[in-house]
């Protein structure tokens, strides 16, 4: 599991849905959380932590949100040096197949659909966790 103390960048343009994630995320006793309001401001939140050199250490983000949606900053993200190893995991109401799809190729680590309890976000760090420290295959 991902430590207690990783910096987690929360982005939903719906504060109730911000608090939800916020109190799943302090159940599970991670402190260090920050909130954006949309993929915009979640933006300038990555770029300052980054020139301060406190990155971000996880993003979840909301797929639907005004001015620039989550996909759109899993891109940006994705297409920085410094993004492409950072976790993310997209919070979204959309299930459909080709949303999941575009999200993937882009690099979305995983997806928790909404609403969710603590248990699925427990489960869904515990899978992404694994899936990005498994150990890789040695050449031959």
């Amino acid at each position: 599991m991902f430590a207690r103390d990783t910096r987690i960048l929360i982005v939903d343009d719906m504060n109730m849905f911000r608090a939800m994630v916020r109190q799943a995320l302090n159940t599970l006793d991670f402190k260090k959380l920050t909130e954006a309001s949309d993929g915009t401001g979640a933006w300038t939140a990555l770029t300052q932590a980054k020139d301060r050199r406190e990155p971000f250490q996880m993003i979840i983000s909301d797929w639907n949100m005004p001015k620039m949606k989550g996909i759109e900053l899993l891109k940006k993200v994705r297409a920085e040096p410094w993004g492409q190893g950072v976790p993310f995991i997209m919070l979204t109401a959309e299930a459909e197949r080709q949303n999941i799809v575009e999200a993937v190729e882009s690099g979305v680590d995983n997806y928790i659909i909404k609403p969710f309890t603590v248990d699925q976000m427990k489960q869904k760090l515990t899978q992404t966790y694994e899936k990005l420290n498994k150990p890789k295959a040695k050449a031959s």
